[in-house]
């Protein structure tokens, strides 16, 4: 009985105990794996798959991991200053002996699939991996963010800050960050609290420049 599988985008036609190297598979030597793309078994009854045939497998065991012959590639080009260039290859290749081939029970077998080591199948599950993670990073950040805007939001019952003179969006912002939320605060500044506001707003001097106090005393008074 033969049969005829397809892997590595190339097809072979194999029998029990047959030496086969093919595209590199992800296994390790020893393992047992099993080819599922079986375009045809043949022996005493023909079967033809369309395109492979249903329930049809060959297994194999992993013998080792191996190179091809090395393939050179010189290239010279005559009219670009006599540019020449050289360049080798050795594919990687897995070396496997067929074992046993399934004309049906191959999907209830049990035995790993043979998959290549560059496919995207084999490759799935890493790239899974760091996309798995980005999404659960994504609420925290998000919360993150959630809990920065509402602490530098106004509190309920707070005075308007913008109604000072020269105090925007911004800047109104950063005061309520520095725990200033109210006109009376303002009032009762000190010299040394109107220092230590003029080096957090990076400021220097603005906050009497503009009166800020005075302004927050007659505010504050309704």
């Amino acid at each position: 009985m033969f049969a005829v599988l397809k892997t590595g985008g190339k097809q072979y036609k194999v029998q029990a105990g047959d030496m086969l190297r093919v595209e590199k598979l992800a296994a390790d030597a020893g393992e047992t794996v099993q080819f599922n793309e079986v375009l045809m078994l043949g022996g005493d009854k023909t079967v033809v798959g369309a395109p492979f045939v249903k329930d049809a497998g060959v297994q194999a065991e992993v013998v080792d991991q191996v190179k091809g012959e090395k393939v050179i590639n010189f290239v010279k080009r005559r009219r670009k200053h006599s540019s020449k260039r050289t360049k080798g290859h050795r594919q990687k290749l897995t070396l496997v002996k067929v074992t046993d081939i399934l004309a049906s029970g191959a999907d209830k077998s049990g035995v790993k699939a043979a998959m290549g080591a560059g496919s995207v199948s084999a490759t799935a599950v890493a790239a899974a991996a760091p996309k798995k993670a980005a999404k659960k990073a994504a609420p925290a950040k998000a919360e993150k963010a959630t809990k920065a805007e509402a602490a530098a939001a106004p509190k309920a019952g707070a005075d308007d800050l913008k109604k000072l003179s020269g105090v925007g969006p911004a800047l109104e912002k950063k005061l309520i960050e520095g725990g200033v939320t109210s006109f009376a605060q303002i009032a009762a500044w000190t010299e040394e609290d109107v220092a230590a506001m003029d080096e957090k707003l990076s400021f220097k001097g603005r906050i009497e420049r503009e009166g800020w106090i005075e302004q927050a005393k007659e505010l504050a008074k309704g």
